[in-house]
């Protein structure tokens, strides 16, 4: 194992430890389940849930009565969960990118990162897989319960839809993640970051809408940043190149300025 991924692992250790020695990362944790099961039982059980439409249906063709076209419950209820999932990780995310570099610049370690040996590239990935992978244990219960509602399902659904829909949202937080790692480098308020990181990701959330206003190949250009018609297609499973070129060009987007800036800051200093 070469020195600079053993620095790499180093630091993602040392920040998830810091995660999971945050009274406010579990309060975040505990929220984002909360809302999550409760969106998962409303989907299911609610009074307009999927199984009370499938209900209503089966009632009225036992009447005779007109029906519904029909649908595939288990496929509904993934797209569905998995959407909301994606709405609700909008909020908490730029909460769990806001203090990776802010807290540096707080406590003026931030200086010794630029001109450790470590390269700044290497820093800013340590990082990163550490929110990632602290957001996939967020999200790893929730995943757990939907797959046991599935298995349920009559007659059973392939698996194929379901992980790729967890990856389209993995690849998704990844890139706001990201993105966010870099606001949060430029600014030593965690509560400015995190503005700053929402308002962006609710651009590039909702620039599918703006590009219907725009003509031609430019209307075309800004449909493809958009973050919510490639995550929308994984969570339908349909597994898009472009969408996954997509959220991977923000990753690397991200990890290049974040390291960027913080090479800003070695020349500032010297």
């Amino acid at each position: 194992m070469s020195i600079t991924v053993r620095n790499i692992l180093a630091i993602c250790r040392r920040e998830l430890q810091s995660y999971f020695s945050s009274p406010l990362s579990y309060i975040i944790a505990g929220v984002f389940w909360l809302l999550g099961g409760f969106f998962l039982v409303a989907i299911l059980l609610g009074p307009q849930g999927l199984i009370a439409q499938a209900a209503m249906a089966d009632q009225a063709a036992q009447m005779g009565l007109p029906t519904p076209p029909p649908f595939d419950i288990a496929y509904e209820f993934n797209k569905a969960y998995l959407g909301l999932l994606g709405s609700l990780s909008l909020f908490v995310l730029p909460m769990l990118s806001m203090g990776l570099y802010t807290e540096e610049r707080k406590q003026g370690t931030l200086e010794l990162l630029a001109t450790s040996p470590v390269p700044n590239w290497a820093v800013a990935l340590g990082k990163l897989l550490a929110v990632v992978t602290f957001y996939i244990g967020m999200i790893l219960p929730l995943m757990i319960c939907q797959a046991v509602a599935l298995g349920a399902a009559s007659p059973e659904t392939g698996s194929g839809v379901f992980w790729l829909s967890h990856l389209g949202l993995v690849l998704m937080a990844a890139s706001v993640l990201a993105l966010g790692m870099f606001i949060s480098s430029l600014t030593d308020s965690t509560v400015l970051a995190a503005i700053m990181t929402f308002a962006l990701i609710l651009l590039l959330w909702l620039v599918d809408a703006i590009a219907q206003g725009l003509p031609g190949a430019l209307g075309a250009a800004f449909g493809y940043l958009s973050l919510l018609k490639h995550f929308t297609d994984f969570t339908e499973g349909v597994f898009d190149t472009s969408g996954l070129i997509l959220f991977l060009s923000f990753i690397g987007l991200g990890l290049y300025l974040t390291a960027q800036s913080v090479e800003a800051l070695r020349f500032q200093r010297s």
